[in-house]
């Protein structure tokens, strides 16, 4: 599917240029719609059933099983941020099948913080060590080098590989399918972090294999706040969740009895949904962000970004800005890194007046556009860049 600019199908004001979709995406008016009906619903109480209950989050687990080629929506569950879903997995690693001390847990650097933050407890607690594969110092291969250095980092000695996608900070791409190879042949846990990728690039779950994906929904699955998806492995089927709550259990979807007690959780990764998982108001904002997606496909996307972003990266590294190689970088989320010479004030201030929002990330400013954005867009983009230079 050939995509032409989507813009009418999301509620953006006139004169603005969003071209930061890796900070958070605009609402579809199809998604905010869901939203107020959901909040409608909620207004009369009366009409909502039991069944309601456990049947409002089918439709996400659906979507998202369809977007990732997962063949098993109850290994799906439903979470509020990544740093929980970071925390299932920091909660059930002591348990993990072979664990040892000072066994390595790696990642490579100046990752998100909530896939750092979540391991320290873990570390000191069962003597394991953070091993972090820092970027190449040079800029040339800088992807390829780092891809190699990621590899070579994941021996025997490693019990797990957290990894995103591409680099949250400048879109740095990472060799999936050789990643989970490498964690597979050395009994390595692969936990990936889709949220700057999922939803925007195309992947599938059955070339990667991994043990746990946590992806929040505010970004490039287009849904809302405080809300997201997860995947779990067989290694997490007879762990331990972070909450004790009654909706997880066997037996739950029978209220006249829940005061009969049950120890036996719901199959599968069924165990692991946050309490109040049955959002009334964000699974269906949710459902209808991924399903719209779907009916895009997500290679339509990955190719309308990288038309709009190939001319102006060119005409930008003309001026001496820095951007990864095209085999080593998204085609959404890219970081621009600027001459020596360029003055980031005068930029910000540049960027500022034309109403045009982008983020700066490290040493890169971070592009990050959607399918709501057009050539005008880019054009904008380019002059306030240009003019700060």
């Amino acid at each position: 599917m050939n995509l032409s600019c989507q813009k009418a199908l999301f509620n953006l004001d006139e004169g603005v240029h969003y071209i930061n979709c890796a900070t958070m995406s605009p609402n579809l008016i199809s998604v905010e719609t869901a939203g107020i009906q959901g909040i409608l619903r909620k207004s009369q109480p009366q009409n909502i059933t039991s069944q309601d209950f456990f049947e409002v989050t089918q439709p996400v687990k659906n979507a998202y099983a369809k977007l990732i080629n997962c063949p098993d929506p109850e290994r799906l569950v439903m979470i509020p941020s990544t740093s929980y879903g970071m925390a299932i997995v920091a909660k059930n690693l002591p348990h993990k099948a072979g664990l040892q001390a000072q066994q390595r847990i790696v990642m490579v650097a100046e990752e998100f913080p909530s896939d750092v933050y979540a391991w320290e407890e873990v570390c000191a607690e069962q003597n394991l060590r953070m091993h972090v594969v820092a970027a190449p110092p040079s800029l040339q291969d800088r992807g390829k080098q780092w891809n190699e250095q990621l590899l070579a980092a994941i021996t025997p000695n490693t019990c797990m590989v957290v990894i995103s996608p591409v680099h949250w900070a400048d879109g740095t791409q990472f060799d999936l399918v050789a990643i989970g190879k490498q964690c597979r042949a050395v009994g390595a846990w692969l936990v990936l972090d889709g949220t700057q990728a999922i939803g925007a690039m195309p992947f599938d779950w059955a070339l990667v294999q991994p043990d746990a994906i946590v992806n929040v929904g505010y970004k490039w699955l287009l849904g809302p706040y405080a809300s997201g998806i997860m995947y779990l492995g067989p290694c997490f089927d007879e762990g331990r969740p972070l909450e004790r709550n009654w909706i997880n259990r066997v037996g739950s979807d029978d209220f006249k009895n829940l005061v009969q007690y049950q120890t036996a959780y719901r199959p599968k990764a069924e165990r692991y949904n946050m309490g109040e998982r049955s959002n009334f108001i964000l699974n269906p904002m949710l459902a209808t962000a991924i399903e719209q997606i779907n009916a895009w496909g997500v290679g339509a996307i990955q190719a309308y970004c990288q038309q709009l972003l190939a001319e102006p990266l060119a005409l930008l590294q003309q001026k001496g800005c820095w951007v990864e190689e095209e085999a080593y970088r998204s085609k959404h989320l890219v970081g621009v890194r600027l001459p020596s010479h360029a003055r980031t004030e005068r930029i910000r201030q540049q960027l500022h007046e034309r109403n045009i929002f982008v983020s700066f990330r490290g040493e890169a400013i971070r592009i990050a556009p959607h399918v709501y954005n057009d050539a005008n867009d880019m054009a904008a983009l380019v002059d306030a860049l240009l003019k700060g230079l």
